[in-house]
């Protein structure tokens, strides 16, 4: 058997293995409180290819 492949969209990044030690603002067990605003939202695409990236 071959060893088990791990693609990379599914490995975790760097930010993704700090905010499980921090918390999302660097402090242990905080709460996300961010909060994408009206105008942002509006940009946004809401359906298809949307891969995070506006530009």
């Amino acid at each position: 058997m071959s060893p088990r492949q791990i693609h990379e969209e599914d490995r975790p990044t760097e930010d993704d293995l700090a905010r499980e030690k921090l918390g999302p603002r660097g402090e242990p067990n905080g709460e996300d409180t961010a909060k994408m605003t009206p105008q942002r939202e509006k940009k946004t695409p809401k359906s298809g290819g949307f891969d995070g990236h506006t530009a």
